[in-house]
């Protein structure tokens, strides 16, 4: 692979081999280790996020080129920003409905549809992006997603992380909880339930719109990933403060939705090519996002003046006060919410204990 190296060579036990590339279009394409191929098999892939977008809008074009290589050629995916075949937040229905096979979005944003779906993306002072990872392919998380998802005909896949997200920018300082009320935020999720919670007003909006809400004033403060994306949309010409952590995300999970139907069309050897090449860009999202990030950041700090601030410890102990109540009380309305919410939480609470005498302590430890 030109841009993941070796990775496809630590997955060859999906029996899947061959990658260089072969003609894309042609009706027949000659793959030398096997005999011709006379179809190719056409594929629309619409995400959330704007065409090519760092991080996010990459990865779909990164998991494209990777099914094209590995299929040489007999499954071809064309890839479609936000608003090119339909609105960000219309890929859940375009694929349920089979008007596209697949999409790339984050599963928080169906929660109107699916409120279970909250916790395959990212909720307050949840898992790590180490941990998501943990549960969904190891600890039983990825067969509650597909449960889920089932009466949508999709299936989901893991589909990369951002990692530990930024907590916001805002036009005003943040001292206490109370200087949260009235202050219209966009903020997605059960992140956006929290701070209504404490006296806020949250907005949906997709990211592309960010910049322009913020200069025209209709919405005060704004959270979108952190350093990568937040300085590709330039939100540090229209917001003063720079907040951290990201307490509303702090491993941010996105998907890769499949209609059901497609995909069991699929030959098999084509099935786990998808998988695998999905499974490639999960990790690779997060790789991308822990390097570059950190140039990213200096460039905020540095060459654009950025005042990066810190939540008080009073305001974050009082949000998790917050959200462990609001999570609760959403969990209690909806049977499907509830039975991924006790899995989830069993599983974190394993994992707290155990990071606390490994990767916790060796944090502490380094600050010295």
């Amino acid at each position: 692979m030109r841009y993941l190296g070796g990775l496809l060579f630590a997955v060859l036990f999906f029996g899947v081999t061959g990658c260089n590339p072969s003609s894309q279009h042609a009706e027949s394409i000659s793959v030398a280790e096997g005999p011709p191929v006379k179809e190719v098999i056409e594929w629309r892939l619409a995400t959330s996020w704007p065409k090519n977008f760092p991080g996010l809008g990459m990865a779909p074009e990164r998991f494209a080129t990777l099914v094209d290589e590995m299929s040489h050629g007999r499954l071809h995916i064309s890839v479609y920003g936000a608003g090119e075949l339909m609105p960000a937040f219309a890929v859940f229905d375009g694929v349920s409905q089979g008007k596209i096979q697949m999409a790339h979005a984050a599963s928080y944003y169906w929660k109107g549809k699916a409120p279970a779906s909250q916790f395959f993306s990212s909720i307050p002072f949840g898992m790590t992006a180490q941990e998501m990872n943990g549960w969904l392919h190891y600890g039983g998380g990825m067969a509650l997603w597909e449960e889920v998802y089932r009466p949508f005909g999709i299936i989901p896949l893991a589909g990369g992380n951002t990692g530990m997200q930024m907590g916001g920018w805002f036009n005003k300082p943040i001292n206490t909880i109370a200087d949260f009320k009235g202050l219209k935020i966009r903020m997605p999720g059960l992140g956006g339930e929290v701070l209504k919670r404490a006296g806020a007003v949250p907005v949906n909006m997709p990211g592309r719109e960010l910049y322009g809400a913020l200069q025209t004033g209709s919405i005060d403060a704004a959270e979108w990933v952190g350093p990568v994306n937040d300085l590709a949309f330039g939100l540090h010409k229209v917001a003063k403060y720079y907040y951290y952590p990201g307490w509303h995300e702090p491993g941010s999970n996105m998907e890769f939705l499949i209609n059901k139907d497609a995909f069991e069309n699929l030959p098999k050897d084509l099935q786990a090519i998808v998988k695998t090449a999905a499974r490639a860009i999960n990790q690779d999202m997060l790789d991308e996002y822990t390097t570059r990030n950190v140039s990213a950041l200096e460039t905020l700090v540095k060459e654009e003046g950025v005042e990066l601030k810190a939540f008080p410890s009073a305001v974050l102990t009082e949000l998790e006060r917050i959200s462990q109540q609001v999570i609760a009380e959403q969990a209690q309305q909806d049977p499907m919410m509830d039975k991924v919410y006790r899995a989830y939480h069993a599983y974190e609470q394993g994992v707290r204990e155990y990071h606390k005498i490994s990767e916790d302590a060796y944090s502490q430890q380094r600050q010295h």
